[in-house]
């Protein structure tokens, strides 16, 4: 079913739980070969504002091992995001933007500068967020809060 020379994803990934594993294995599922953006420290600490347990290269490790156990491909390159389009700004070479329905915007907004730069615009593949058993979006934020596990479900404190 493989449709797309090459396809691209981007995320934080600081941990990694289901939704994420949906997301990359409907990149894999649909790609020859995949794109991993990965934010940067400076990126996430002085434009996301986000607070993460794990440095650049401990995500990046622990994404490895996860397409290793789970996906079991070598058809990927990740790169480090040091802004918010990566290489989805400057190549034509990616087919495929894979993204979930919290990032569809930012998917869009990807295209318009693309547009922008005279470069054609991206396929937006959109997967649904899994849900928590508790009907919320799986998040790292959750995780991180202890709210919920990697898995989804409910903490019990």
């Amino acid at each position: 079913m493989i449709k797309y020379k090459q396809v691209a994803l981007g995320g934080t990934f600081d941990i990694i739980h289901v939704g994420h594993l949906k997301l990359l294995k409907k990149a894999f599922d649909i790609g020859n070969s995949v794109v991993i953006g990965v934010t940067s420290d400076e990126f996430v600490n002085s434009v996301l504002h986000k607070k993460i347990h794990n440095n650049y290269s401990i995500r990046v490790e622990n994404l490895q091992k996860c397409i290793k156990n789970h996906i079991q491909s070598s058809n990927y390159k990740i790169t480090k995001l040091n802004n918010s389009f990566g290489p989805l700004a400057i190549s034509n070479d990616i087919d495929c933007l894979v993204v979930s329905g919290e990032t569809l915007q930012k998917g869009k907004s990807i295209n318009s500068t693309r547009k922008n730069l005279g470069l054609l615009p991206l396929d937006i593949v959109s997967v649904d967020m899994v849900l928590a058993e508790d009907g919320f979006p799986i998040s790292s934020s959750r995780i991180r809060s202890k709210e919920i596990d990697d898995k989804g479900f409910k903490i019990n404190k």
